[in-house]
């Protein structure tokens, strides 16, 4: 069937139900999608009473499925609606009465216009195929194991539609029951590419069709044969969501080129009294040594902090690149239609109460005016930004000027002045830090496209509570990835799930399984808590990208490497089988109640040379591609002799080419503290008092690696 044909038939059956007031279709009406759109049903036919009924499933030659049919009845099993199994005449018949029967007193009012006869399929396993229309990410197609446990199970992998066949094929190694479909326990593969094929020309229907709210086909009965969809739910949107203004790649570079790197500032509200974000504001851009020009606006002075004042913004000699706003939310609208006046293309709102205050209204207004002139938005509600690297700090927060290679944003202020101080409290360098707030204009898929092409920046993370456009966020992600990560802290993982779903697969899609599923198959690494992320941040930038999956643990203490090797595991990572010649080699240095294989066991004991030539071993052989270093506190060896002989050997080796990820777990008193900090400044990412955060690191650096593309295999779960 040609491509116009199937939409022409599609739009006929949606214009008729649209036409009699129902946003849901009934099986016979879904049957008309699925068979335009190739997608594979058993087949089937609708009885007005119980003689009908009887013909029909006899020309099907065996046992068949009765299913009310009524476009009020979307739950057909909960209304009884719905036997199977049925043979025979007499069978038939007395379905056919108590299947009416029991809808009537399920829903006494609901219209009946007949009951389904389907053939009944062979046993195969239960799968469910849909899509939903996320808030977010907006179509959005869905597998998992289906059947009548598919909500309890929720076993159910989530990805942008349309898919083509790779990514559908993709979704059934990306669920927990993936070996299910393999074959188990005697039980044949499914036909995958069957299973495949279904997801992929569901995902082209709900493209070819934005009205299209939510789609089931649940149970998908899968066998070594093929993969037939045993019943199909529809339901149609009862709105239309309004539009999202969009900006080009080239507009949103431009624009926030010169809020990044701005040659001049205004600052709207700024003060000489101490304890007003005017003065703070003002005072960290010129004690920050900002070198472009800096022009206090207030009405009332005439200098401010040794720089002359200008009574408006339009006043203000020259072209101005960015306006930061510090008065009450009140005055912002009228202060920003001389901002557009004067062709400024950047403003930065500080100020609070709007609408996270519940001033929705006045909210709008500023970004009507925004948008009327031009002007990019950056909160309102926020803390302010940092651009290091200008020697920026438009903020009216304590100041912050070591630069370096990670960019940090938040949502939220508090989360920002968490930022702040990890990155002062471990000496990370930034490129930026930046906050958010209500995201009225500017959000985090502007950020990330600038980062992605700032040469200053080798790590993004962002903490964010939602997302404006997913789909533009991962398009970002996308073209960022490949060149560096993109760490993220997604708030709010537990509130998923809790609207009214008329399906499945709606049910199904909670907030954050969506954004679980979607945000991984961007390539984006997630950080499980904001310590993660922030550790993740600095972290990842230190270590070289592995060139293979085998990873050596070498251990002073066997504890340690027992915690170790688990650790690996759990972060998807895979302990190198050593060969004999490599175990012979390593069994050279350590003692005889040590252990080689793999954790490598050199004991407490033992000198530094032990842990040198070990270590060195690891890294001369190109079989092991990463090393996790579990070192154990001793008077033979003290932390820092340790912390040295582990950097000059790394060094050396990175001097001759040799490059791969090395992380170390420290424990001991506390000068293992010392000796982590001098690891970590050296290009070893080692932590005191944990075996967990080494490998939590090394584990996504591993998971930006494979998203990169630099590794072979794709993630999954």
């Amino acid at each position: 069937m040609v491509a116009d044909d199937r939409v022409t038939r599609v739009r006929a059956v949606l214009d008729a139900v649209r036409a009699g007031g129902r946003t849901a279709l009934t099986a016979p009406e879904g049957k008309l999608l699925a068979e335009a759109y190739g997608i594979a049903v058993p087949g089937e036919a609708v009885a007005g009473d119980a003689e009908e009924a009887v013909a029909c499933a006899a020309r099907f030659g065996g046992p068949v499925v009765m299913k009310i049919v009524s476009p009020d009845i979307l739950h057909k099993t909960d209304a009884g609606g719905v036997v199977v199994g049925v043979e025979g005449a007499a069978d038939v018949r007395a379905a056919f009465h108590r299947i009416v029967a029991d809808a009537r007193a399920y829903a006494p009012g609901a219209r009946i216009e007949g009951v389904q006869i389907q053939e009944l399929l062979p046993p195969g396993q239960e799968l469910i195929v849909g899509a939903v229309t996320d808030p977010t990410f907006g179509k959005v197609v869905a597998f998992g194991l289906g059947g009548v446990l598919v909500e309890v199970l929720k076993d159910v992998t989530f990805r942008l539609a349309p898919v083509d066949a790779e990514e559908a094929l993709s979704m059934l190694d990306s669920v927990r029951a993936a070996e299910v479909l393999r074959g188990v326990r005697g039980r044949a593969a499914v036909d995958r590419a069957a299973v495949a094929e279904q997801i992929r020309r569901v995902s082209e229907l709900v493209t070819d069709f934005p009205e299209i709210a939510e789609v089931d086909l649940n149970p998908v009965i899968a066998t070594a044969d093929g993969a037939v969809a045993a019943d199909i739910r529809v339901l149609l949107a009862t709105g239309t969501p309004k539009e999202r203004r969009r900006y080009t790649r080239a507009e949103i570079l431009a624009s926030m080129r010169r809020l990044m790197q701005p040659t001049s500032v205004a600052v709207i509200g700024a003060s000489n009294e101490t304890g007003k974000i005017g003065n703070s504001v003002m005072r960290n851009l010129v004690d920050g040594g900002f070198a472009g020009e800096i022009h206090p606006v207030n009405p009332r002075a005439d200098d401010i902090l040794g720089h002359k004042a200008y009574k408006s913004v339009t006043d203000v000699p020259g072209e101005v690149d960015v306006a930061v706003f510090a008065i009450p939310a009140r005055f912002v609208a009228a202060a920003l239609e001389e901002v557009g006046r004067k062709r400024i293309p950047n403003a930065v709102l500080i100020p609070s109460g709007f609408a996270e205050t519940g001033e929705h209204a006045l909210q709008d207004e500023v970004v009507a005016v925004a948008e009327r002139y031009g002007v990019r938005l950056l909160g309102p509600n926020i803390y302010g930004y940092y651009s290091t690297w200008q020697d920026l700090c438009a903020t009216f927060c304590t100041p912050y000027d070591v630069k370096g290679g990670v960019a940090l944003t938040s949502q939220s202020g508090g989360i920002g002045m968490a930022v702040l101080g990890f990155a002062r409290t471990t000496k990370t360098g930034v490129s930026a830090i930046v906050g958010l707030g209500n995201k009225a204009d500017l959000d985090e898929d502007d950020l990330l496209t600038w980062f992605g092409e700032d040469p200053h920046t080798e790590c993004v993370a962002m903490h964010l509570e939602d997302l404006k456009d997913g789909r533009a966020f991962v398009a970002a992600a996308r073209a960022t990835v490949p060149r560096k990560p993109v760490v993220v802290l997604k708030a709010g993982r537990t509130a998923a799930g809790a609207r009214a779903a008329g399906s499945h697969t709606g049910a199904l899609a909670g907030d954050d399984a969506v954004y679980d599923d979607i945000l991984r198959q961007a390539g984006v690494i997630r950080a499980p808590g904001l310590n993660d992320m922030l550790e993740y941040a600095r972290a990842l930038p230190v270590l070289p990208a592995p060139r293979g999956d085998n990873v050596v643990i070498i251990t002073g203490a066997g504890g340690s490497g027992v915690l170790l090797s688990d650790a690996v595991t759990d972060h998807g990572l895979s302990l190198m089988e050593i060969p004999p010649d490599l175990d012979a080699a390593f069994r050279e240095f350590i003692p005889p109640f040590g252990a080689a294989g793999n954790p490598v066991d050199i004991t407490g004991g033992e000198p530094p040379a032990t842990y040198e030539a070990t270590i060195r071993l690891g890294l001369a052989d190109p079989r092991v591609h990463a090393l996790v270093l579990g070192y154990w506190h001793t008077i033979v060896t003290p932390p820092m002799v340790f912390a040295e002989l582990t950097a000059r050997v790394v060094a050396e080796f990175r001097a001759r080419g040799v490059e791969k990820p090395v992380v170390a777990s420290l424990a001991g008193d506390v000068e293992v503290e010392e000796a982590g900090q001098y690891l970590f400044e050296r290009g070893v990412v080692a932590y005191p008092y944990t075996t967990e955060k080494p490998v939590a690191v090394l584990g996504a650096k591993y998971r930006w690696a494979r998203a990169a593309g630099l590794l072979g295999g794709r993630c999954t779960r």
